[in-house]
Parts: C-alpha cells; sequence; structure tokens
C-alpha cells in the first residue's frame, strides 16, 4: 500500500533577509551586508547616500519618511530604482520603532512581517513613482531658491574672512603653489573618474586630497594621498582608515567654529598630529577653499559635481556653502570629467622617434623616383651585392 508523499508547505511571498535598522543613515551605511534590508529614517533621499546603500548590496530599502516630499528634485530615489532596489516609505516613526535590528524580516506587497506577522507597512515606489513625483517636486524650485538666496547671505557673511581672505586656512606642509591639485571626494562616479584620469596623475604629479573615505578611494586605485581632510565629527562613519591617516603627509580636520578638541585629540590618539580648519563649510568644500588659498595652479574634482539638481540634491545646510565655495575657486576648478577632453598626455620620447622615423620613410620615397635618387638606389644595389659576395 503507497502513502501519498506529503507536499511542503509554499513559501511565503516576498523578500526575506535580515533587517538593518537605524535612524541615523551616515550611522547605519557601514554596518550594512549584501542581501540585508536597509530600515532608515531619511526624508528626501539624496543620491550620495542611495549609491552607498547600492554598493552595499542592499536587497530593499524602507524608510519611516517619504523618499521625495516633494520640497525639490532630490535624486536618491532614482538611482535605487535604476539598480533595481525595491522601495518603499512611509512607515513612520511607529513602524521603524516597530522593526528590532538583525531581526529576520519578509517585505512583500509594502508591508514587513516577522513571523508572519505584519509590523510596518508603508507605500510601495517604483521607478513610474519616482518619475512622476520628480516632476512634480521641479515645481516647487522657486521656494527653494528662494530660501537658498538667504542661507547664501547668512553663510557668507559668518564666513567672509575665510572665503574672502583666507584667514584661518592652516599652511599644510605639502607644497602646494604652483602645483595642480586632484581633490577626490566618494562621489558619484568617482572611480570612473579616477581611471580616466590616470594618465594626467602620472604625468603630472599633482598633489594629491582626500576628503574623507575619498582619501581610501585613492589609495585603492593606487595612489598616495599628500593630504587628508576629514570631518570633526566623531560619530562620522565616513571617516578615512587609521592605515590611510597614518600615512598621509598633513592630516586636516574640520570643526564647527568654536568647537571643542575632541576631534583633534582622537586623531592624536592614533599618533596623527592634524591640523584645525575651523568652517561652517561642508569637508569637500573646506578641500577646495584649502587647495585655492594656498595658490594651486589648477583644481581638479573627482566625485563632486555641480549642476542644479545636483547642488539641491546636497545636504541643505551644505547648500549654500557648495555655492559659494565654487564662486571663490573659480576658474580653478575643472571637472575631473572634462581632463580627458582636455589633457592627451605629455609627447614621449617614443612618439618623436616615430614621427622621426615616417618623415625619413616619407623623404626616401621622395627622393627615389628623381634621377638622382635612382642613381643611388642603383649604386647601393650594386654596393649590396658586392658584400654579399665578399661575404
Amino acid at each position: 500500500m503507497k502513502f501519498a508523499a506529503r507536499q511542503r508547505p509554499a513559501a511565503p511571498p516576498g523578500l526575506v533577509g535580515t533587517a538593518r535598522v537605524e535612524r541615523r543613515t551616515r550611522v547605519l551605511l557601514p554596518r550594512l551586508r549584501p542581501g540585508d534590508l536597509a530600515v532608515l529614517d531619511h526624508l528626501d533621499m539624496d543620491r550620495a547616500t542611495a549609491q552607498a546603500l547600492v554598493d552595499a548590496g542592499v536587497s530593499a530599502v524602507v524608510n519611516a519618511a517619504p523618499m521625495i516630499s516633494g520640497r525639490y528634485p532630490n535624486l536618491g530615489p532614482e538611482v535605487l530604482a535604476d539598480a533595481g532596489v525595491p522601495l518603499v516609505d512611509s512607515i513612520g516613526p511607529t513602524g521603524l520603532a516597530a522593526v528590532k535590528d538583525g531581526a529576520r524580516v519578509r517585505l512583500h506587497d509594502g508591508t514587513l512581517y516577522v513571523d508572519d506577522e505584519p509590523v510596518a507597512s508603508g507605500r510601495e515606489v517604483d521607478a513610474d513613482t519616482v518619475r512622476a513625483e520628480m516632476a512634480g517636486a521641479r515645481s516647487g524650485l522657486v521656494s527653494q531658491l528662494e530660501t537658498f538666496t538667504h542661507n547664501s547671505t547668512e553663510f557668507l557673511r559668518r564666513e567672509q574672512d575665510l572665503l574672502l581672505h583666507g584667514r584661518g586656512v592652516p599652511r599644510p606642509a605639502t607644497r602646494i603653489a604652483g602645483r595642480p591639485v586632484v581633490v577626490v571626494v566618494r562621489g558619484h562616479e568617482y572611480a570612473a573618474e579616477l581611471a580616466a584620469i590616470r594618465p594626467f596623475l602620472r604625468e603630472q604629479q599633482p598633489v594629491l586630497i582626500g576628503v574623507e573615505r575619498g582619501a581610501d578611494a585613492l589609495r585603492e586605485a593606487g595612489f598616495q594621498p599628500d593630504i587628508v581632510l576629514v570631518n570633526g565629527r566623531t560619530e562620522d562613519a565616513e571617516q578615512p582608515t587609521a592605515k590611510t591617516l597614518r600615512a598621509a603627509r598633513d592630516v586636516v580636520v574640520r570643526v564647527d567654529r568654536g568647537g571643542d578638541r575632541a576631534a583633534s585629540e582622537q586623531l592624536e590618539r592614533l599618533g596623527v598630529r592634524p591640523l584645525r580648519l575651523e568652517t561652517a563649510a561642508t569637508c569637500e568644500d573646506a578641500a577646495l577653499i584649502l587647495a585655492d588659498a594656498s595658490d594651486a595652479s589648477v583644481i581638479v574634482g573627482v566625485g563632486m559635481h555641480a549642476t542644479l539638481d545636483e547642488f539641491l540634491d546636497r545636504q541643505r545646510s551644505g547648500l549654500a556653502s557648495t555655492y559659494l565655495t565654487r564662486l571663490k575657486v573659480g576658474p580653478r576648478l575643472v571637472d575631473a570629467a572634462a581632463v580627458p577632453q582636455l589633457y592627451s598626455g605629455r609627447v614621449r620620447p617614443r612618439h618623436l622617434l616615430l614621427v622621426m622615423l615616417a618623415g625619413l620613410v616619407a623623404l626616401a620615397a621622395a627622393i627615389a623616383v628623381t634621377p638622382v635618387g635612382q642613381e643611388w638606389a642603383h649604386a647601393l644595389a650594386a654596393a649590396l651585392a658586392d658584400l654579399v659576395d665578399k661575404l
């Protein structure tokens, strides 16, 4: 007698993974592993954060806040959607608190389940939703630009000595005056830009400034940063490794005006004696200010871009800083994407040798068609024949 084989119950639908929960995105990013579900609270996801989530290999992003609030066209959701990462937003603070860090969760139809019990629910955001909401967000740019104008005026008032006169900029041991400088930020497409300007880096030997994790990016590409600029916020998860800090000739720590010595002391415990730069500017902008005040001949920016959408996509507190810093640096700043179009490399000896050989061949061909050239050719042939007979 045969018994019917038991059928295993079908697995419930959805995406299963480990939830990594943290309200502060910058603290969450270093903890992520491929396949994790990132559960965070990030209003208006920016592109840099979204790219970091994609690079971490997350399987989904669940946001307590709206991905796009409509205040301005932020670029992060588009990056995640193009990478095929499922997005759920607006689960709210209650939903965020209900998900335990490290729990095994299942995501299906915008709802998070733990042991088949729904614990948080939000709105699914797909590529079509992102495009529609981005179009609507662009209509709100006028009010955002008005706010930006006010913030720029306030920032210039506070930072006029630094921006206009260079007061408070430290003097690094690395000589910058008259030399090209490359500032590397671990931003969008930084790796491709570094690869594209490799001939420029190899032949011009510029001063290399790594901003936070951009210093590690330089080392990964095979270059040694001369100056590393870090943020004074000790909880910042974007700091470079201790090995990178110790290998740099100069380390500059950016701190808010009137800030304490906690950041400097932390670096000193690593065996690094940092220079201090007090400013409300972002680390990226502080690096540009340092290079400009030190009279660099040209500044090449890697991983930093300055279209209107990208300006607005930056952290709101850094928008005025970015705008005014670029006005100050002016024509010295060149985007790394433009360098391959403007710089083709030095003329090498082998190039001159090839040109000379081509000229000699052309000259010989021109002489060969003349009567004198034909006489020389016959004489040369006869001489070669005599030499062969003697050998």
